[in-house]
């Protein structure tokens, strides 16, 4: 029996830090799906492709060599987790997401890891493209101003320089850009389960995602 959660929502909503948790507690693949779409940016900017470069983009897409060693991401043998974390890659990610052939590129990839591995990914189109036949499907969302108080301290804690506002328009200024896009915007699921972390610590959307996940093992073992 394969298992394949999915997790949605917002930049900054907790989706990673609880996909990984989970992960380890039912001995689950962790697919951070927004990494890969990161690692794709950071290569870019190195690169210096814009997000206009679509043939630019694709080309250096399908020269990758991404996996996952636990919650490392390796890009051509290079460990990218920290790098991909900083905020000129965080202000720069929605648009090269929004590129349509690189989002068909990278679907195609992590549909390929769930159809071989019991997985949890995480990410904006999890629910409604990549895993649409997933059993178990949650939509995490909080309030913009929580969300940037969460990536402030996370900032802080790595010993990063930022300011709140400008870190309350980026998150506003990426909800925006990834609910509008033209291809595989992020929505909701219409049979997710939402779960509103705003005054939830992480422990208790742990708690609340793993009853789901352990009813359906029960139910189907």
């Amino acid at each position: 029996m394969n298992i394949s959660v999915a997790i949605d929502g917002p930049a900054g909503s907790g989706k990673s830090t609880i996909a990984n948790i989970i992960a380890e507690r039912f001995k689950l693949m962790y697919i951070n799906t927004g990494s890969m779409y990161r690692a794709v940016t950071l290569m870019a900017m190195r690169n210096n492709i814009s997000f206009s470069d679509i043939e630019g983009i694709c080309k250096l897409t399908n020269s990758l060599d991404m996996h996952f060693e636990n919650d490392k991401l390796i890009v051509n043998e290079e460990d990218v987790s920290e790098e991909i974390r900083l905020p000129e890659v965080s202000n720069n990610v929605s648009n090269y997401a929004a590129i349509p052939e690189v989002r068909e590129i990278l679907v195609k990839l992590q549909q390929n890891m769930a159809h071989k591995y019991n997985v949890i990914m995480d990410g904006r189109d999890i629910g409604t493209v990549v895993l649409k036949d997933a059993p178990l499907k949650f939509f995490l969302t909080a309030s913009a101003e929580e969300r940037a108080k969460r990536r402030c301290k996370e900032f802080k804690e790595k010993g990063i320089d930022t300011e709140y506002n400008n870190v309350l328009n980026d998150i506003l200024k990426r909800d925006y850009i990834d609910s509008n896009r033209k291809s595989n915007p992020l929505c909701k699921a219409q049979d997710a389960i939402e779960i509103d972390s705003s005054k939830l610590c992480i422990g208790e959307v742990v708690e609340v995602i793993s009853g789901y996940v352990k009813e359906y093992i029960e139910k189907n073992n």
